[in-house]
């Protein structure tokens, strides 16, 4: 087992951040697509084919594989190391995963309904929305690391703060944009 661990738990991390930065990046270009909805033709039309095809093969090339993939050699070390599952830091862990699935999942549905012109969010809300997957980050990287010494008490106050912090960062970001809209 030692001889392959090291392997598959670089192999399950290489794809863990590739998987983020496809979370990452494609709310981003949903921002852009959704805002391509308001310029006049043909940049509306123009944008709008690019974007779609920026964001499918972004899902499709890069962020469902490193899904998959992440998730297939987390299964291999939960295999080679079944007592993880035993630990309850493991179990809040996994609670995060199953929030990042759920998240990767919405972001489908999402990306589908832009492929197919469907605009149902505001690109305010996908700002907020790029957020989810930071939240899931610093929390399963926090559990990852410190095991069985994460405190509690502080880790949700983290949370709560990061989650303010963000909030904060986009209002403002949000004031600098209504005074000048190139930035």
């Amino acid at each position: 087992m030692g001889e392959y661990y090291n392997y598959i738990k670089s192999l399950h991390l290489i794809f863990v951040i590739t998987w983020f930065a496809g979370l990452f990046y494609i709310p981003r270009l949903f921002i852009y697509h959704i805002e391509a909805q308001d310029k006049p033709n043909p940049a509306k039309d123009i944008l709008s084919d690019q974007l779609k095809l920026m964001t499918k093969r972004l899902w499709y090339i890069i962020t469902w594989p490193s899904a998959v993939l992440a998730t297939l050699f987390a299964i291999w070390l939960l295999v080679l190391i079944p007592g993880w599952l035993q630990q309850p830091w493991m179990h809040v862990k996994l609670l995060f995963v199953v929030l990042l699935i759920a998240y990767h999942l919405k972001t489908h549905q999402i990306f589908l309904q832009l492929q197919n012109d469907t605009i149902k969010y505001t690109s305010n809300f996908m700002r907020i929305w790029n957020e989810g997957a930071t939240v899931v980050l610093f929390a399963v990287t926090f559990l990852a690391i410190l095991k069985g010494t994460f405190n509690w008490i502080f880790g949700v106050a983290g949370l709560i703060v990061l989650g303010l912090l963000l909030m904060l960062g986009i209002k403002l970001y949000k004031r600098i944009r209504s005074k000048n809209p190139e930035a």
